[in-house]
């Protein structure tokens, strides 16, 4: 029987086996980005072995290269969750490279929420988006693993539950700053901003940060002028991805008195997405009350 029990650990550890077969272990996840593997573990508990790969709140993600461990840690994935919509293009190739695993399942949240290429890829902002991800976990992690589907629906009914905190935030939100114009250096507040009935300014040259495009010279006066006559009340940045430009308009808006915000791309150590979420948006609440002040 020992004998057959090692065999049987290393089957999985090469994967060779579907490791949610074996009741002494755990379901391999790997997701592409930090936020959606926090979920994963929320929902699946002390059933799910979870491997994020962008997890570094200080890097940038735009920066990232895949590497061999990356490739490995795919390999042997029973669930695999990754945004989508040409977000984390490097999973693709990933995955199209390690094609021996057939008995994997694949997760895309763009594909969940019909996104595709060209639209905003920040996903995670919507607050419609990680419901709609957690309930396609949930489903596979019951259909993988039968036996403990009751402690599944309640760990979804307990996700669901928390992330009512963020939708009562953003709808006050919106009942005192639906319509007020703000700005940001790129779109990855963008979905929370419509959702909070924002008007965005600046769009052109937000998409050309995403793209890593110069903006013209046109839109940088305009997002200048914006700040220097105090045309909008919150000035949204992404921390993860401060260039010259960036630091430009942050001093810009400091002199002008307009209250910036950081937001990032990565969930940060020690948070859950939902406590990251809410963290924000009340730093959102609190600089919109300081231009009021001023």
């Amino acid at each position: 029987m020992k004998f057959v029990h090692v065999l049987t650990c290393f089957a999985i550890a090469l994967g060779f086996c579907d490791a949610a077969s074996a009741q002494s272990t755990r379901i391999p996840v790997v997701a592409a980005e930090n936020f959606y593997g926090d979920v994963v573990r929320q929902l699946g508990g002390d059933y799910v072995q979870v491997t994020s790969i962008l997890s570094n709140p200080d890097d940038d993600p735009h920066l990232f290269e895949a590497s061999p461990k990356t490739a490995r840690a795919l390999q042997h994935a029973a669930l695999i969750v990754y945004n989508g919509a040409d977000y984390d293009p490097w999973m693709d190739k990933l995955l199209g490279a390690s094609k021996g695993n057939t008995k994997r399942t694949v997760i895309v949240a763009a594909q969940l929420v019909d996104k595709k290429s060209g639209d905003n890829p920040h996903l995670w902002y919507d607050p419609k988006t990680m419901p709609t991800v957690a309930r396609a976990v949930s489903e596979y992690l019951v259909k993988t693993d039968p036996s403990h589907k009751s402690d599944y629906d309640a760990r979804l009914a307990t996700f669901l539950d928390a992330l009512k905190a963020i939708d009562t935030r953003v709808s006050t939100l919106k009942s005192h700053y639906k319509g007020v114009p703000v700005t940001a250096t790129e779109p990855v507040f963008g979905y929370m901003a419509d959702a909070i009935g924002f008007e965005r300014c600046n769009e052109h040259f937000q998409l050309a940060a995403m793209n890593e495009t110069e903006p013209s010279a046109a839109d940088i006066a305009a997002f200048e002028k914006d700040l220097r006559e105090r045309r909008v009340h919150v000035l949204i940045y992404n921390s993860q991805a401060t260039g010259p430009m960036t630091r430009r308009m942050l001093a810009i808006a400091k002199e002008a008195h307009v209250p910036s915000i950081s937001v990032t791309e990565t969930l940060p150590a020690g948070k859950t997405f939902q406590q990251w979420q809410l963290l924000q948006l009340n730093n959102l609440a609190d600089a919109l009350q300081g231009w009021q002040s001023k």
